[in-house]
């Protein structure tokens, strides 16, 4: 009777210890290990912290299918993808959305650039019309096939999706391109280190 009360107490602990690896925290945001995106579940590629010289800006992690460790990876992996991004601090939602513009412009060629400015200019309208975003907000991107990428900014879905595949490049170019927003980051979301 001994034994099999130590067996299980070993088994508890084990589902225990499973259970907080579950849950990665990203200074105090929890980012789960799985997420259910449009049906299909989907694994914590990675999580980190956005920095701004020394002020923390944002938390952000990347969910997808399978692990991937690149830019092409990401965009060219199958089903459904998200970007969770949730605030460390208060800023200007107009800002932000000026701010994932530059961030696109800094990855993007000229040529490339051009063929983005509707989307461009709608995500810009879509952000200035926002509150400002305070400490603990939070916003997606999502990529759903058959739709295209999709804004949800404190759990409402903004307008229609981006239909374009090359939109959905450009977005997750501002974390993940060869100019990332936080190099630090990038790593982070990329699996590179666990997170910072």
């Amino acid at each position: 009777m001994g034994l099999f009360k130590a067996l299980a107490a070993a088994a508890l602990a084990g589902l225990l210890t499973t259970n907080a690896l579950a849950v990665v925290d990203v200074n105090g945001v929890k980012f789960e290990d799985t997420a259910d995106v449009h049906g299909a579940k989907l694994q914590l590629n990675g999580a980190g912290t956005r920095y701004k010289a020394i002020f923390k800006v944002y938390a952000a992690g990347l969910y997808l299918g399978k692990k991937a460790g690149s830019l092409d990876e990401v965009v060219n992996a199958p089903g459904p993808k998200r970007m969770t991004i949730t605030m460390l601090r208060g800023i200007d939602a107009k800002e932000l959305g000026k701010l994932l513009t530059r961030g696109i412009e800094d990855n993007m060629g000229k040529s490339e650039m051009s063929k983005l400015i509707p989307g461009l200019v709608r995500m810009g309208e879509m952000f200035a019309t926002q509150k400002p975003m305070v400490t603990g907000d939070n916003f997606m991107i999502e990529w759903i096939p058959g739709q295209g990428s999709v804004i949800t900014v404190r759990g409402q879905v903004q307008g229609e999706p981006f239909k374009e595949p090359e939109f959905f490049r450009a977005l997750m170019s501002i974390w993940l391109g060869p100019s990332p927003a936080d190099y630090k980051l990038k790593e982070n979301l990329l699996g590179v280190v666990k997170s910072n």
